[in-house]
């Protein structure tokens, strides 16, 4: 079946899926948000440790989603992984490093004679969750703004920036969605702790939260679609050249509706759920705004890699600049993993059994009264 068709056609679906693992990888942040807000929600030993336990039953699929979306780009867009990965080094460091400060946090944060005090893993906690938000927001904007490396004849990649990616933070446009991405993780965190708990001064305060992430949230992220429709783009001829065009991620919207009827479905999500929640009409109020985020996200990483647009531009040298056709793997490859990602619609379907079994009911006092909690 996959074998009959064109390799730009298996490019594009690759890139969809690419497209799709970093949707809900965005969506998945709430658990990274909510640790950052351990200290806000939470104003003792026992509520914190309610918040730690609710996020606890979810830590491991961010991480996994994570994993997933770096080894689907190895398989199906090896170039950029060589370039990005090994080229951005500090960056994917530091949120590697973040993620195994998470990992350390939830194993010990509660065991029996824990020298380091509980205290401290719920800042390694806090550290995983600046670091993963606002880098790996910072990095999918140099999907748009470009990153200085370059590329040679034999396909292999130098990153020209002493900074290794670090220099990315440095770039306003960068910077605001990395921001909007941290203040967003913690309003998603915040309508996850209502979700899931039942103690009315954990709600009470999380509602408190929602707003005041919602305001710098929708700053940033206007910030950083402001800067991008009106922002020369990285255009692709027919041939291969790359180019640079006026407003090309708006032109790209426009010439692909479904694209931008879906980011503005998105957008308007978000803000509904924002205003349920703020109302405190908010049974629904999480997973509407995560939806939304879905959404927005999807439709940003398609008119990054669609429509003639080289999706990880190279500021050294335009010529070196990433596009699905340039970058991916043979065809052959392609076909063969087309075959495994069948399976992601199962998989999914089994994340979403096990989350409503984990979630079927709300975390109170009693259960840490009986020792029922394991973080």
């Amino acid at each position: 079946m996959f074998e009959t068709l064109s390799h730009l056609a298996l490019q594009q679906y690759w890139w969809v899926i690419i497209s799709l693992l970093a949707a809900i990888l965005a969506f998945l942040l709430f658990v990274q948000g909510g640790q950052t807000l351990l200290y806000q929600v939470g104003k003792t030993d026992t509520q914190r440790t309610m918040l730690v336990n609710t996020l606890g039953r979810k830590w491991e699929l961010t991480f996994t989603t994570l994993v997933t979306f770096g080894g689907a780009f190895f398989a199906s867009f090896p170039l950029f992984y060589s370039t990005s990965f090994g080229g951005a080094y500090w960056v994917w460091m530091l949120i590697l490093f973040g993620f195994i400060l998470q990992a350390v946090s939830y194993e010990y944060r509660k065991k029996p004679n824990n020298f380091l005090g509980h205290k401290t893993f719920e800042v390694f906690l806090f550290i995983n969750g600046l670091l993963a938000t606002v880098l790996i927001g910072a990095a999918i904007s140099t999907f748009f703004t470009g990153s200085e490396f370059s590329v040679n004849d034999f396909n292999q990649s130098r990153w020209e920036d002493k900074g290794m990616g670090l220099e990315a933070a440095l770039n306003v446009q960068n910077l605001a969605l990395g921001l909007a991405v941290f203040f967003l993780s913690r309003v998603l965190g915040a309508l996850y702790f209502i979700l899931t708990i039942s103690e009315e001064t954990i709600v009470k305060n999380s509602v408190k939260q929602v707003i005041y992430n919602a305001v710098p949230f929708l700053v940033f992220f206007l910030l950083f679609v402001g800067l991008l429709i009106t922002k020369e783009g990285f255009a692709v001829k027919e041939d291969g050249t790359v180019f640079m065009e006026a407003g090309k991620y708006l032109n790209n919207f426009i010439d692909m509706p479904l694209v931008l009827a879906l980011f503005l479905i998105g957008v308007l999500a978000v803000l509904y759920g924002l205003f349920t929640a703020i109302s405190k009409k908010y049974d629904k109020s999480f997973w509407i705004v995560s939806i939304g985020v879905i959404l927005v996200v999807f439709s940003l990483f398609l008119i990054a890699g669609f429509n003639g647009t080289a999706f990880y531009p190279s500021t050294f040298n335009l010529q070196d600049s990433l596009t699905i056709q340039n970058a991916s793997s043979s065809h052959y490859t392609l076909s063969a993993m087309s075959y495994v990602s069948l399976a992601v619609p199962f998989v999914i379907a089994y994340i979403w059994y096990a989350w409503r079994s984990i979630n079927n009911k709300k975390i109170d006092l009693a259960e840490i009264e009986e020792g029922e909690l394991k973080y």
